[in-house]
């Protein structure tokens, strides 16, 4: 019976090329040149096909274990690991777990394929790719910073859910500020940006989508100068505000928001870290980690940023901002409140004069007149009503609908029933 011979496409190749000798067609030297080999190494051939026929050309590796596998020990001891620590780790983030606190230095490949084999990995589908235009990256560290926040379940159930907000170099691809806040809002996103502003300095420009920190997406429905309180802070500091139109067209902070999601999840339950304020703390230790794994070199080593100079006070310029003409009393409305202004010497100059209103983060309002802070006291508040929240915060607010409103001691609801069920159980037929 005949024997059945495996060859590869090149074994197969430098067969036609051995008959070809055998029937003296073509010569050593030319049989080399088409080959792509020495002179040498035809001979070796020719003669391995002269002693052993089509047999003799083929790789005798073929069908044996490799010398370079991994030592069952090995495989055993990766494998109860990553049962043990890391079963929803992808293979190149366990990979670097096993090497950094195991001592376990294998490739990413390797582990792939036991979890593989564990069920603990599945082969991805390659999606359909949809083409869009590429646009190069910065040329300076601190040209384009792009700015995105991400909803997700960080803490894995030990916390609340909450939003991570992340800023990323354009142009190096670093990470520069990462901020654990309750959700995207304009306060969330002025501490992050105080504290990368008092880091770096000022960047060139902000790159965001258009949530309504960043963008009015009713202009015609919205009094002022057309600029939100983020955009109007940003203005005084000359910083540009660019928003996408598409999250593809700021893909890098959409691609480190996925990376994101995964790793730093991970190391937040590897380090036991379980509430915002924790992690907040511990998160310039993990950017300084990720920028020295991803962080790529720019075109240009120049720095785009410039040092906050000695006019920019971040106490005025990160809060809301808004102007109000004084009433003949001395009083303007603000958020649903009447303010009036106490001034030891009334004077005619201050009756429709404009002032400036400043309210941080804790709701504390300031006012100024002529660049001055001015007395005042709250001359009538209305009550609370129902508020308008914006899209990217519904979710926020119906996790927390049921803390957000407490009834007031004289609701009805507190007071019972005004019939009891009593008096009508008692009550003449």
């Amino acid at each position: 019976m005949d024997k059945l011979t495996t060859m590869s496409e090149k074994e197969i190749k430098r067969l036609e090329k051995m008959s070809q000798l055998g029937r003296k067609e073509i010569t050593q030297k030319m049989a080399a040149e088409q080959l792509g080999l020495s002179e040498r190494q035809v001979k070796r051939l020719w003669k391995a096909y002269q002693e052993q026929g089509a047999a003799g050309l083929v790789n005798k590796s073929r069908g044996k274990p490799s010398h370079n596998q991994l030592r069952e020990e090995v495989k055993q001891q990766t494998m109860e690991l990553i049962l043990e620590h890391y079963r929803d780790f992808g293979p190149t983030l366990a990979t670097e777990k096993l090497r950094e606190l195991h001592g376990i230095n294998i490739s990413d490949e390797s582990v792939r394929k036991i979890m593989l084999a564990e069920g603990l990995w599945k082969r991805r589908r390659h999606k359909k790719l949809r083409v869009f235009q590429m646009r190069e990256r910065r040329a300076c560290f601190g040209e384009l910073i792009q700015i995105d926040g991400s909803d997700y379940d960080w803490f894995e159930g030990r916390s609340p859910r909450c939003t991570l907000l992340v800023f990323v170099d354009d142009a190096t691809g670093k990470l520069v500020e990462l901020w654990f806040v309750p959700h995207e809002s304009f306060f969330g996103y002025c501490e992050a940006a105080r504290h990368y502003f008092e880091r770096y300095g000022k960047p060139g420009a902000f790159y965001s989508d258009k949530h309504g920190v960043f963008h009015l997406n009713t202009p015609k429905l919205t009094p002022g100068d057309g600029l939100t309180d983020f955009g109007r802070a940003m203005q005084e500091l000359g910083i540009q505000i660019i928003c996408a139109n598409t999250p593809q067209a700021k893909g890098r902070v959409e691609r480190a928001n996925q990376t994101l999601q995964d790793r730093l999840t991970k190391e937040l339950r590897l380090r036991g870290i379980s509430t915002p304020e924790e992690a907040n703390a511990w998160l310039p230790e993990f950017i300084e980690d990720y920028n020295h794994r991803f962080a790529i070199t720019p075109r240009s080593h120049l720095d785009f940023h410039t040092p906050l100079a000695v006019s920019d006070n971040l106490d005025r310029i990160l809060c809301r901002k808004e102007s109000r003409i004084l009433s003949k009393n001395l009083t303007f409305q603000f958020h649903k409140t009447i303010y009036q202004i106490q001034v030891q010497h009334p004077s005619y100059a201050m009756r429709n004069a404009p002032v400036t209103v400043l309210e941080n983060a804790k709701g504390e309002v300031t006012v100024f007149y002529k660049n001055s802070p001015v007395p005042f006291e709250v001359y009538y508040q209305q009550a609370k009503q129902a508020e308008v929240v914006p899209s990217k915060s519904i979710d926020f607010e119906l996790r927390n609908a049921a803390c957000a409103h407490k009834p007031a001691p004289d609701h009805p609801w507190r007071k019972g029933f005004s019939t009891p069920l009593s008096i009508k159980q008692n009550a003449p037929n």
